[in-house]
């Protein structure tokens, strides 16, 4: 692998875990109009999850090798943010359904 793939895995997964936090905002600003108390509190614990594989992420950064960081944890990482983001939006769909009622 060279080094300008593994620049580019780097790029698009710091993108994924960008756009990640830009949905997780969008969506809890959307459960805190509605006050939509449930949706809160999984949100904080999506927020926790996501904080948690952005710390994993640049730990692994750190700690692994450039060959090793693009094969393992490229992988791992996106399918956490894949489960992240199917979580998320399971909430956002709850609260329009919510708001559609309302």
């Amino acid at each position: 692998m060279t080094i300008a793939e593994i620049k580019a895995h780097r790029e698009e997964i710091d993108a994924r875990l960008h756009e990640a936090k830009a949905l997780l905002d969008e969506v809890e600003a959307h459960a805190k109009k509605n006050k939509a108390q449930a949706e809160i509190e999984r949100l904080k614990a999506l927020k926790a999850k996501k904080e948690e594989i952005e710390k994993r992420w640049h730990r692994q950064l750190k700690t692994a090798g450039e060959a090793a960081l693009a094969l393992k944890v490229k992988s791992e990482i996106e399918a956490d943010l894949e489960k992240f983001k199917n979580s998320l939006a399971q909430i956002e769909a709850e609260l329009k359904t919510q708001a559609a009622a309302n």
